[in-house]
């Protein structure tokens, strides 16, 4: 019989615990004495921020007891060891996707809130899968997307290389460390021979794994070989009896990987490192304080520990983020082409906006849930203690809204806006070229003035260049006689509109031009309010929907009217 504290008796400032069994896996409701399998809970006080004073225990993979901890904490990132150092490192065997920038992106968030420094390690020792140039750009969608490293390949530091490839003699003094301490060994077996002990395994049914057959060679046996040359890689020596480990997400874990693994290759073949090794080696040397990384690398972590005590080393605090999957719970997949941070950035997707879309479907701050965050107010919400290990399902369809929010944000902002007009500059002068006709429409007055009156109603730069918008830019080619078919009094609104802007000169407003409008069309003898306002917008964009009628004359301006008009009457 086994004491665990209920869950009532926790307060919420501490962390809450799930007693399973072999059947079920639910928190422990307040009961004077509850059951689930061997475990009993019973009913303790709580004042104040004291728990039950009773320690909770779990099961080892032998179904026996394992004494977690004396007295409940809270689960928190706590950086009172010293200065917080993370890392985001990344494999340059393909280009930086949403899963690769959401985990980039919580490291440096973690970093900024607790005033620590965000590194950025390029893990490159898989040299048969390198993608040339991927580095670089990895490093240089970090910068774009506004969560720069402080150290790294390109910026360097004071804990360098950054760049697993010119780490190898690192990698090498740290395993023969291991050789010689007795917890790593020599290993010649033959890929032939490794490739049938899998196919044995499976043809029994069982996981394929290792066999240990060379953690039995005498020394002498061992130096006659490496005197023979033979090839030949370094395993690291697993131990039984894992020590559990506390996930600032995912609670108290281990996994007794020598039950279930054979000994892991750390040195291979080639002199470069696996990434059990390297990983371990490299969070040490860089003082890696808190290493926050994917999910699927959390059964590992007991392997990990098991080198960081061979070593004698301190290992870092872990929290392993949960899943990032599209909104059906299907996993992100690079295939999939679409997810890859430089597709966004193409399409005129703003970082802001791809930042907020990733964190808002996620989990991990004091507001869940609402649009429009920027990264300043995404350090101040961020609580790691609210991450939880449910997947976040990311719904793309909405990423339009999220850009249009953070884009009338761009506009509202002077420095933010001067940029903005030099792209749709570069973009007008892409998609129309010499079709434009009047360098006036490419004046950064003129296409600010555009970009203010039509915020909030696009969601990206590149609706300006669309066949929509297209009158902005270039002058429409409408026959007078198309014209006189809409009215009989082509003439007579073409003459009354010049004469209104001539009237107000340069200064007009879209609602000072409602009313004006309204006023001129009751001049009309046969024409109506509506069919006045489609005659316009015929005659100044060459198109019958869009913005306002008032909008589109303030847009292009009384000069840009008067010519347009004009050249319908001399027509």
């Amino acid at each position: 019989m086994y004491l665990a504290p209920c869950l009532n008796c926790i307060p919420s400032c501490c962390v809450r615990f799930a007693v399973k069994s072999s059947r079920r896996s639910n928190p422990v409701r307040c009961m004077r004495e509850q059951i689930f399998g061997s475990v009993v809970v019973k009913h303790g006080q709580t004042r104040g921020h004291q728990t039950c004073g009773v320690t909770w225990i779990g099961r080892s993979h032998k179904n026996e007891p394992v004494l977690l901890s004396g007295v409940l904490q809270k689960r928190q990132a706590s950086s009172e060891s010293g200065n917080v150092r993370v890392r985001f490192a990344p494999s340059p065997t393909g280009f930086l996707h949403l899963g690769g920038l959401r985990t980039a992106l919580y490291n440096f968030i973690f970093a900024k809130k607790h005033g620590g420094t965000f590194i950025l390690r390029m893990e490159d020792t898989d040299q048969s899968r390198l993608v040339p140039g991927a580095a670089e750009r990895i490093e240089d969608m970090l910068e774009w997307a506004g969560i720069p490293p402080d150290e790294s390949p390109q910026k360097g530091g004071n804990f360098g290389p950054y760049q697993q490839s010119q780490r190898l003699d690192v990698y090498s003094r740290s395993a023969q460390e291991l050789v010689d301490k007795g917890d790593a060994y020599h290993c010649f077996c033959t890929a032939q021979r490794l490739e049938l002990l899998k196919k044995e395994a499976l043809r029994s049914r069982q996981t394929p794994r290792y066999d240990n057959r060379c953690r039995h060679l005498r020394p002498d046996q061992v130096a006659e070989k490496l005197a023979q040359g033979q090839p030949h890689v370094i395993r690291f020596r697993l131990q039984e009896g894992v020590e559990p480990f506390n996930d600032l997400v995912f609670g108290w874990n281990k996994h007794e990987v020598a039950t279930v693994e054979g000994d892991p290759v750390i040195m291979k073949a080639d002199g470069f490192p696996t990434y059990h090794l390297a990983n371990v080696v490299d969070d040490h040397y860089m003082q890696i304080s808190h290493v926050l990384r994917g999910t699927e690398w959390l059964i590992s972590t007991s392997k990990h520990l098991l080198m960081y005590s061979a070593f004698g080393w301190t290992p870092p605090t872990f929290a392993h983020l949960p899943l990032l999957l599209n909104k059906d719970g299907s996993k992100l997949s690079k295939r999939q082409g679409d997810i890859f941070i430089e597709h966004f950035a193409q399409a005129g997707v703003l970082p802001e906006a791809l930042l907020d879309i990733i964190t808002n479907c996620g989990s991990g701050f004091t507001a869940e849930n609402r649009f429009g965050r920027k990264l300043h107010e995404m350090i101040s919400e961020f609580d790691a203690s609210r991450i939880t290990t449910h997947s976040a399902l990311l719904d793309l369809d909405k990423l339009s809204e999220f850009n249009r929010i953070h884009l009338m944000r761009r506009i509202d902002d002077e420095q933010k806006c001067g940029f903005l007009v030099k792209d749709l500059q570069g973009l007008i002068v892409q998609t129309y070229g010499p079709q434009v006709q009047e360098n006036d429409v490419l004046h950064r007055k003129y296409i600010k003035r555009v970009l203010h009156l039509r915020k909030g109603h696009i969601t990206g730069l590149q609706d300006l260049v669309t066949p929509a918008y297209s009158y902005l830019w270039m002058r429409p080619s409408v026959p007078i006689g198309q014209l006189e078919g809409v009215s009989s009094e082509a003439h007579t609104i073409l003459t009354l509109v010049l004469e209104l802007i001539e009237k107000h000169g340069k200064e007009f407003t879209p609602e000072c031009l409602n009313l004006e409008l309204k006023s001129l069309a009751k001049k009309m003898k046969v024409t109506k309010y509506n069919t006045v306002m489609k005659f316009l917008r015929l005659a100044l964009s060459g198109q019958q929907q869009g913005p306002s009628v008032a909008e589109m004359m303030v847009s292009l301006g009384s000069k840009e009217i008067c010519n347009r008009l004009q050249g319908l009457l001399k027509g």
